[in-house]
């Protein structure tokens, strides 16, 4: 059982915000949830987050340290990796990062919905492992 605490219930002439200490969640419509970030900007709930992100090593014995929505990582050749989601974009079309410590890292151009290929390279381009990879993807789930 939960237990909900609070010090006063107000009601609202409509249910499309809610205000939780001085900050309003709004939403106008079905996937629209929004929340007031820095100043008066408004974030997207479901637009403004990642949707899947993992940090692994990726030297010897590949291992995921953490993840989210990530089912698998595949070494595929020196510095190169493949990121399976556990649970699909709707499309390609997501965005895909990543992050290493002293090498440059590049996202393959040709992501599917369940996939993504990025690898490192060192200063002189070369393929190279890296033991402290983190990445995530933005985009819609299915």
């Amino acid at each position: 059982m939960s237990t909900v605490i609070l010090d006063t219930i107000t009601g609202k002439s409509t249910a499309t915000t809610i205000t939780i200490g001085s900050t309003p969640v709004v939403s106008a419509s079905a996937n629209s949830m929004t929340i007031r970030g820095e100043g008066s900007n408004q974030t997207s709930i479901q637009q403004g987050l990642a949707k899947a992100w993992c940090h692994f090593n990726g030297t010897g014995t590949l291992a995921i340290d953490d993840s989210f929505n990530t089912g698998s990582v595949t070494d595929v050749a020196t510095g190169r990796y493949t990121v399976n989601y556990t649970n699909n974009f709707v499309s390609a079309h997501n965005c895909p990062l990543g992050i290493v410590n002293n090498f440059t890292i590049f996202i393959n151009d040709d992501p599917t919905s369940s996939t993504f290929n990025h690898g490192t390279r060192n200063a002189s381009n070369a393929d190279v492992d890296s033991s402290t990879v983190s990445t995530a993807a933005k985009g819609d789930l299915a």
